[in-house]
């Protein structure tokens, strides 16, 4: 191979690099966080709703998505493992989509508890945080979009 084809390709194959890179610079990672405060079904499936819709549009864009959804208050019963009325919809997410995670307030818990005289069990998909509120407000200062459906 002669010096001058050698230089053209390689010239070539930079300029094609370069091309290629701002593409990949364009895809980003969406944070969001979604608060479930709420003992509604209804407005548990629309939470539901919202973030499968966000990861579809999300990915049709070229673009990766992470959520957490926080559940407080009465809002708790969504990741609650007896009274959860989206218990199955939470698992087959949690499944489907690992970048979606389920946080659930220990101060809600120790309250209910409280308030029950029982040990509330979570659904296995649940991570407890210290304070959801806290917690939203922390995600929201780090950057994250915030969302209550």
């Amino acid at each position: 191979m002669s010096v001058s084809l050698f230089r053209s390709l390689k010239g070539a194959a930079l300029a094609a690099s370069l091309a290629v890179a701002p593409l990949a610079a364009l895809a980003e990672t969406h944070h969001i966080a979604v608060q479930v405060n709420d003992n509604d079904p209804q407005r548990m499936n629309l939470a539901l709703n919202n973030v499968n819709n966000l990861i579809a549009a999300y990915q049709e864009m070229g673009d990766e998505v992470e959520v957490q959804i926080v559940a407080y208050g009465p809002g708790l019963h969504m990741l609650r493992a007896d009274t959860s009325p989206v218990a199955q919809r939470v698992a087959t997410m949690a499944l489907e989509h690992p970048n979606v995670t389920f946080q659930a307030c220990n101060n809600t818990i120790n309250a209910m508890q409280r308030q029950s005289g029982a040990e509330v069990t979570l659904l296995p998909e649940a991570h407890i945080v210290p304070a959801g509120v806290v917690h939203l407000v922390q995600l929201q200062e780090q950057g994250w979009s915030y969302i209550r459906p």
